[in-house]
């Protein structure tokens, strides 16, 4: 039995927030997730790190896309990366590689990357960011997810101050639910998803 299609059998991503474990570990919701790997244009066979992977939702939902590639979860917080591995072992997948530790010192030694998720940089995005471009191939492209405008403008002012180019979205999510005898839309909190790539090489 393939476990990963039993769970989700489609090949489009978004797969809903309550087929992850999560606990108090942060969830990067569906909406914000469909986005965020639509930016990052994966294919087959690519790199992947998946900086500050939370519960893995992000981890998982590459990993199904670049399989046979290979996706490097980092994450410092035990507890999450433990998380990563229970979500990813239950859509049977075996393209994924943990890695504990903070990050930009945890990247240190992986091999290139084609593309970057940046969830959690906990407070050294610029660290970060670094270190992601000196890892990131010529083509590759790096995905931020944001909730401030501090790290918003962060991001986007590290990208075109070495001439990259730059590209966000402000992503406002509001699903119907039920209240009372009633219907309404809760907003979930706004996320900003930041590109980054066009770095010179061939």
């Amino acid at each position: 039995m393939d476990i990963g299609k039993n769970r989700w059998p489609y090949i489009t991503p978004g797969i809903p927030d309550e087929l992850f474990q999560r606990r108090e570990v942060p969830l990067t919701k569906e909406e914000v997730r469909v986005l965020t790997l639509a930016k990052a244009r994966l294919a087959p066979g690519q790199t992947v790190y998946d900086i500050g992977s939370g519960t893995g939702s992000i981890t998982v939902e590459a990993a199904r896309l670049v399989s046979p590639g290979i996706v490097y979860a980092v994450d410092k917080d035990e507890e999450a990366l433990r998380l990563t591995r229970v979500n990813v072992t239950s859509f049977g997948l075996t393209n994924v590689v943990y890695l504990a530790g903070e990050a930009p010192g945890a990247l240190a030694g992986l091999p290139p990357a084609d593309r970057i998720f940046i969830g959690g940089s906990g407070g050294n995005l610029k660290e970060v960011l670094y270190q992601s471009l000196s890892q990131l191939k010529p083509k590759g492209i790096i995905v931020i997810n944001a909730v401030t405008l501090d790290t918003l403008w962060e991001a986007i002012n590290f990208g075109r101050e070495r001439g990259l180019k730059t590209a966000a979205i402000a992503l406002n999510v509001a699903r119907l639910e039920r209240a009372g005898r009633r219907e309404i839309f809760r907003a979930l909190n706004p996320v900003y998803i930041i590109q980054l790539w066009g770095q010179p090489g061939p």
